[in-house]
């Protein structure tokens, strides 16, 4: 290991403290709150990126069908605006916290769930912070 990961082995942010780190650093670079949330029972490690409930107002709604069957596919529902709060993250916030943590993939309208570990911890605060990653965190689980 060269000298930047034993000094990043060192570091070790408890699952509130990254919280607290990752909601911080989104609000100061876009501007705006995002619900950065731990887990509960078995998903206590985990941590959940998502808008907060007052702009969670997007659903999956089921699309008419000219075949006459019954919704049941992905692709037979789409997203829209219910106006109402506590539903989805709507496709603008899900595209901008991809943009904000440097992804790839697209976030899903549930939120981004990071899995719990500190080396998933010192990632998404390189992301949230808008710093280069230093180590893409692997995961553990078969």
């Amino acid at each position: 290991m060269n000298t930047l990961q034993v000094e990043l082995a060192k570091t070790y942010n408890s699952r509130d403290e990254a919280i607290e780190i990752i909601r911080t650093a989104l609000r100061r670079r876009s501007g705006k709150a995002w619900s950065v949330s731990g887990g509960r029972g078995t998903t206590w490690g985990w941590i959940r990126i998502a808008a907060p409930p007052a702009r969670r107002t997007w659903s999956l709604h089921p699309k008419k069908l000219d075949d006459g069957r019954a919704p049941l596919y992905f692709e037979d529902f789409e997203d829209r605006d219910t106006g109402e709060p506590g539903h989805h993250t709507s496709p603008a916030d899900r595209e901008e916290l991809a943009a904000l943590l440097a992804l790839e993939t697209r976030v899903h309208h549930q939120g981004l769930m990071i899995p719990a570990s500190s080396a998933y911890y010192r990632e998404y605060i390189e992301r949230a912070e808008g710093r280069p990653v230093t180590e893409i965190a692997r995961p553990y689980w078969d």
